[in-house]
């Protein structure tokens, strides 16, 4: 299964253009891109072991969270429609009063929660909500909420949770299924074939599926080979896949808003040539400038002691989207952008490390995966990243350079 040698430059602040042997992975895939369009890629490694189909840059991969930027743009289209705002109580829309238990009179909103300061918490993985069950349910488990610090007080914990309370919202103000509404209004537009947990990606689409193995290739994540899921939503054992019980806003985590995004590396740049647009994309019009800003801004920095940084890993964080590097003591995410400043989002599930990066003052961006790492892969010396993640952020990035 490790059928790929790819590269890890040993010093953080050098070897941003070539690379040398370093961790094994199964696939390592890059685009590097800019207003205008594509300027180099590559693809190395097998997509799918079984028929040991190699990997393309148009193969789609679950690229884990990045799915919560590309949930955050549809919730700024709405924003836009004026169904939607970032500063008002969330309540309005679930049609429940959303409130941690400890800070009851603290109102939560669209921006706390986009960014992950609504103190919104997690235990035993209960952002996955299965078919039937109820994020009201969850969300009154006093285990999901922080004793400590209040809604919107600064402090930032990064929190899958955030986005399953987000995909309801969408639905309350939609009326219509998650997966469907992102299909109709933000993946169709740009022209992506792209889809939350399957259901609206075309066969083609099915067929380029990437299969997410652990090192020693037993499958994790879409061991498809060219067939659909059979269920494209988590139940529980021994309950039928009924999707006729879905209830608009009863359970937003059915089709996954904080992970469950398949795309290709292709069309993952689609997206950030989107964005480095202004919100258009071939004469397409997403989002507006203004949108488009206030996705990118960061409204979370850390000081030392405002957040949760996951060794250094997070450091700042807007409606959506994070930045690196920051220069924060404590903060480890310089992946070795020679001085440059990038906004985007990365991704990390079921062995696979990805990342949509975009610099918008040059106008340019990187979109890469990589799969096979391991679950306690080492981390890159100064970083919070592992070494094989920041070999496929420099070896993306280098392509800028040439």
């Amino acid at each position: 299964m490790r059928v790929l040698i790819v590269a890890f430059c040993s010093l953080l602040t050098a070897c941003a253009s070539v690379p040398t042997p370093g961790p094994s992975v199964h696939a390592e895939v890059g685009v590097a891109f800019d207003r205008n369009g594509e300027i180099a890629s590559f693809a190395d490694g097998i997509a799918d072991p079984q028929s040991r189909r190699p990997v393309t840059i148009d193969d789609l991969v679950r690229v884990a969270s990045i799915s919560k930027m590309v949930t955050a743009i549809g919730v700024m289209e709405l924003v836009k429609a004026g169904m939607l705002d970032l500063n008002s109580d969330v309540s309005r829309w679930l049609g429940w009063t959303l409130r941690n238990p400890n800070f009851p009179g603290r109102p939560i909103t669209l921006s706390m929660l986009l960014s992950h300061t609504a103190s919104v918490r997690e235990h035993d993985d209960d952002y996955v909500i299965p078919l039937g069950g109820s994020l009201k349910q969850v969300m009154a488990d006093p285990r999901n909420w922080d004793p400590a610090h209040s809604p919107g007080d600064g402090y930032f914990n990064y929190v899958n949770l955030n986005y399953p309370i987000i995909g309801s919202i969408v639905e309350d103000v939609t009326g219509q299924r998650f997966d469907l509404w992102m299909h109709e209004h933000v993946l169709a537009p740009m022209k992506l074939d792209a889809c939350y947990n399957w259901p609206t990606c075309s066969d083609a689409a099915i067929a380029r599926a990437v299969e997410l193995d652990d090192p020693t290739g037993k499958p994790l994540k879409d061991d498809l080979h060219g067939e659909r899921p059979a269920c494209p939503v988590f139940v529980k054992e021994g309950t039928l896949c009924d999707l006729s019980l879905w209830k608009p806003g009863e359970n937003g985590a059915l089709f996954a808003p904080q992970g469950g995004l398949r795309i290709s590396v292709r069309n993952l740049a689609r997206i950030g040539r989107m964005l480095l647009n202004d919100g258009e994309i071939d004469g397409v019009r997403i989002l507006s400038p203004e949108a488009v800003d206030t996705l990118l801004t960061q409204v979370w920095r850390f000081d030392g002691k405002n957040g949760q940084t996951d060794g250094g890993f997070y450091c700042s964080a807007g409606n959506g989207t994070h930045q690196l590097p920051n220069k924060a003591p404590g903060c480890a995410d310089d992946l070795g952008t020679n001085g440059a400043i990038l906004v985007g989002h990365a991704g990390d599930a079921y062995g696979m490390k990805s990342g949509l990066w975009i610099d918008r003052t040059k106008g340019r961006g990187i979109a890469y995966f990589v799969t096979g790492v391991p679950d306690k892969a080492p981390k890159a010396p100064g970083t919070g990243y592992t070494a094989a993640e920041v070999h496929a952020f420099r070896r993306t990035y280098a392509l800028l350079e040439k």
